[in-house]
């Protein structure tokens, strides 16, 4: 079983997905890592999200920072949003990430906080 789904929507997210991997892995956490686009690859998605066993999804995304929404939309598993810097140093993914609709729950660290987003599914996973 698979502790942590983390699921970045681009290569160029690598950074930030170190950041994540090196947290969990110092904590004994068990992950999964994928790169995977909702807007290039939603049917892909919707099947890893359906198939996977984590018990909470690292999303790491930038620009219009579809991935956390479109995943906390599929399951009803912690997801926790990681906003990418870019042309508006990672405002627009804070934004998108931290104005989710009701009912579509999306935790949200700061912008490449890919670290933070690790320690709290740290403290997710320490509830259950």
């Amino acid at each position: 079983m698979t502790d942590v789904a983390v699921i970045s929507g681009s290569a160029s997210d690598a950074k930030i997905t170190d950041k994540v991997k090196k947290v969990l892995e110092e904590n004994n956490v068990s992950y999964d890592a994928q790169i995977i686009s909702a807007h290039r690859d939603p049917d892909k998605l919707d099947a890893y999200i359906k198939s996977s066993d984590a018990k909470v999804f690292i999303a790491i995304a930038g620009l219009s920072a579809a991935l956390p929404g479109v995943i906390a939309s599929k399951t009803d598993k912690p997801v926790i949003g990681v906003p990418v810097s870019g042309t508006l140093n990672g405002l627009d993914a804070l934004l998108a990430i931290a104005q989710m609709p009701k009912g579509v729950p999306v935790a949200c660290v700061g912008v490449d906080n890919g670290d933070n987003a690790a320690w709290l599914a740290v403290r997710i996973l320490k509830l259950k």
